[in-house]
């Protein structure tokens, strides 16, 4: 029997056996999963593998042999699914980043929410983990990652629009994940 996807092993096959052809999105994949590791300690010890395999997970919708609605949230949650991942791992990729955000503005809200959102440490940590690691790796406060994102997509896009109405959301998301970190180094 394969690994498991609920494990950071199992997750990390999965990618990259999805992920290297699309360039700089595999190199955000690989320092998100990185940057998970790094703040697992602000999850209880039994979640920590399910935070850095959804870390790992978080974009597999991106693919091209995946894509469905386009959204991609939505798409790996759906391949996921189809594959037998554990519930929770499908919700926390369906809702990574304030994915209801951008639902919402691609009419995609009622799909989307087949997939419970969980308010938890968890969540908040991949959201940091996603919020503070740049487009080709590069690690970003989250206010930078927020500029890079909103100079990336033009004013009046989709992504932008969510991404502007989502910054309190996620940020709240990132100041949780530091608090439960206290003085931990990152």
């Amino acid at each position: 029997m394969p690994t498991s996807l609920d494990t950071p092993q199992g997750a990390a096959a999965l990618a990259e056996s999805l992920l290297p052809p699309l360039g700089n999105r595999w190199l955000h994949t690989q320092a998100v999963a990185a940057r998970a590791s790094e703040v697992a300690k602000a999850v209880s010890e039994e979640e920590r593998d399910l935070l850095i395999a959804a870390a790992w997970l978080h974009d597999i919708g991106y693919a091209p042999e995946l894509r469905d609605t386009g959204f991609h949230p939505l798409d790996g949650a759906k391949y996921l699914a189809s594959l037998g991942a554990p519930d929770r791992l499908v919700r926390l990729v369906a809702h990574h980043s304030g994915a209801v955000y951008e639902a919402e503005q691609r009419g995609l809200t009622v799909e989307l929410g087949v997939y419970e959102r969980e308010d938890s440490p968890l969540l908040d940590a991949l959201i940091f983990a996603d919020m503070t690691t740049g487009p080709a790796g590069q690690r970003f406060d989250f206010d930078r990652r927020m500029d890079e994102i909103l100079v990336r997509y033009e004013p009046g896009s989709v992504v932008h629009t969510a991404i502007s109405k989502a910054r309190p959301y996620l940020g709240a998301a990132v100041a949780r994940t530091l608090s439960r970190l206290g003085d931990q180094p990152m």
